[in-house]
């Protein structure tokens, strides 16, 4: 079985997260999506929403996706959790200095695991969980940017 391991705030997850998620699932037999608890980096959501969120975005997929939160280094939560693979998103030039970095660092701590890279829908090229934060608080239209859920879940936060 193979199996990926997809990292990341998703605070909260958009439909970029979503893209990458399910065209990872076209590859891999089992995708486990790593929720990060980082207590210096400040989240507006909790681990526990963020869990919430990306259950109710991914219901259709329950059946190949397992969600878990860490607060380890992401390549030995990897090798923990048998994944062969760590899938990243890349929207931009930025994204891929930053991605390109933490490969080799990845590579020098375990050379078992592998990156993947999806490039990101054009539609979703400029959006991150910041950008649609920053819309939430200001109230903008969110439908194009995240799932219902979400979205109504943003609004209560900033209510």
């Amino acid at each position: 079985m193979k199996i990926g391991l997809y990292p990341g705030s998703f605070d909260p997850i958009t439909y970029g997260h979503i893209d990458i998620i399910k065209r990872a699932l076209k590859i891999f037999d089992r995708l486990i999506i790593l929720v990060s608890v980082n207590p210096r980096k400040r989240t507006l959501f909790d681990d526990i929403e963020r869990i919430d969120m990306i259950d109710h975005a991914l219901a259709s997929c329950k059946d190949k996706i397992e969600i878990r939160t860490s607060n380890t280094l992401t390549v030995t939560h990897a090798k923990e959790l048998g994944a062969t693979h760590i899938i990243r998103g890349l929207r931009a030039l930025t994204d891929f200095e930053y991605e390109f970095q933490m490969t080799h660092a990845n590579r020098q701590l375990d050379k078992s695991i592998d990156s993947i890279f999806f490039m990101t829908d054009n539609k979703y090229s400029f959006m991150s969980s910041t950008t649609v934060k920053e819309i939430a608080q200001f109230n903008g239209d969110l439908d194009t940017f995240a799932p219902p859920y979400v979205v109504e879940k943003l609004k209560n936060k900033y209510k």
